[in-house]
């Protein structure tokens, strides 16, 4: 099968965030509070995959405020902090939203996405993930994590999935809303 057949079959996209959707650098204030940084095109990406019917969601390790503003003003479908297990979650999320792992598409950049990577339909890593994840990765992108990688890899499957006209259409909807 090749990965544009995957991407064909995609219902849902869920993402690594730090390295990901991140470039993985976490500032620390004094104050002990975490400054993060994401890439405009990735959200316009998430929100194009609204758009067309395709749901988002993130897993990540660690837990932050911004992630939750971010997830929020994105209007992800799920958000999962804290998880060391994530194979466990993306079984949870088939079950929830009636998807086989062959329906999902999960980006990432380290070991911590391994299991979830090997499972799902259409695995993607950043450009500069670990040479393990992306050994085990259907599309690897041209993109470092945070600086344009994920939506790069959305582009992908919205292009498989021939969206792009539907996009364009209801984009100019949405311009016009007065």
């Amino acid at each position: 099968m090749t990965n544009s057949e995957r991407a064909k079959k995609i219902k849902m996209i869920l993402m690594d965030v730090d390295g990901t959707l991140t470039d993985g650098t976490i500032l620390v204030f004094s104050s002990g509070e975490e400054l993060k940084a994401y890439h405009v095109r990735d959200g316009m990406g998430i929100l194009m995959a609204h758009l067309v019917g395709l749901k988002t969601g993130v897993i990540t390790g660690k837990t932050s405020p911004a992630l939750e503003k971010r997830a929020a003003k994105l209007q992800l479908d799920e958000i999962h902090q804290g998880i060391m297990d994530k194979k466990s979650i993306l079984d949870d999320i088939c079950q929830r939203h009636h998807l086989q792992p062959t329906e999902i598409a999960y980006i990432g950049d380290d070991l911590g996405d391994l299991e979830v990577l090997k499972r799902v339909g259409l695995a993607g890593a950043v450009a500069d993930a670990h040479p393990q994840v992306k050994n085990v990765c259907h599309f690897i992108a041209t993109k470092p994590g945070g600086r344009g990688a994920v939506r790069e890899f959305i582009d992908f499957i919205l292009t498989a999935q021939d969206k792009w006209e539907e996009i364009e259409e209801k984009l100019t909807e949405l311009t016009q809303i007065k």
